[in-house]
């Protein structure tokens, strides 16, 4: 059963879940929500939005290579170098 919590003010309705976790995933994810400042559940769903967004992107990918064919090496390293600079990182020196 879920019961979505709502404020007047503006803020986001929430559905609360019980959920279960093995005891070292659980102090895992305790650990790293604590490093990311963040709580236990708030970090579960941020990696869960992480998560949905990445598949979503791999669809989206996987339906545009049925249409047009599959991407070219050259049109990867351009999506990976603008996803870089979108991102604020610098290219990998990865050994070849």
């Amino acid at each position: 059963m879920s019961y979505p919590l709502c404020n007047h003010l503006g803020i986001a309705q929430r559905d609360k879940r019980s959920v279960s976790f093995p005891p070292d995933l659980a102090k895992a994810i305790d650990e790293a929500a604590a490093a990311s400042g963040t709580s236990f559940s708030a970090w579960i769903a941020q990696t869960a939005s992480h998560r949905l967004r990445l598949e979503a992107g791999r669809r989206g990918v996987a339906e545009w290579e049925a249409e047009h064919g599959l991407l070219s090496e050259h049109e990867i390293a351009e999506g990976l170098a603008r996803a870089r600079e979108l991102l604020g990182r610098t290219p990998s020196k990865r050994p070849a």
